[in-house]
């Protein structure tokens, strides 16, 4: 196992795709995830905190739509949501170059 921040902040960085693409922001993590866990010290780690993060603000998400109807409150939650995916994965990316831990708040650890 090599330790290999760049390819962590590289990770991190990669859910920025659902700005692009909508999904590539799940789907590349996963894919750099599977194939690097047990080549890139830490990968495991940081994979599993990405998916969990992106699993869980997209079931925010499916929450929200509804709650549209309801006063408008699911707009006010899908724009901190955005907010949320566009910011934290940024942060975390820089986290992860300095060398320190990374930390996604309100993911529910659904993969562990």
């Amino acid at each position: 196992m090599r330790e290999d921040n760049q390819m962590l902040v590289i990770t991190h960085l990669s859910q920025l795709l659902d700005l692009i693409t909508g999904i590539g922001g799940f789907i590349v993590p996963l894919i750099l995830w599977l194939t690097q866990k047990d080549k890139v010290l830490g990968m495991n780690f940081h994979g599993k905190m990405i998916l969990n993060f992106q699993i869980s603000m997209f079931i925010y998400s499916l929450i929200c739509i509804p709650l549209i109807f309801l006063f408008g409150l699911g707009i006010i939650g899908l724009i901190g949501i955005a907010l949320i995916m566009l910011i934290l994965p940024i942060l975390n990316a820089i986290k992860v170059g300095n060398g320190e831990t990374p930390n996604y708040p309100l993911s529910i650890q659904i993969i562990k």
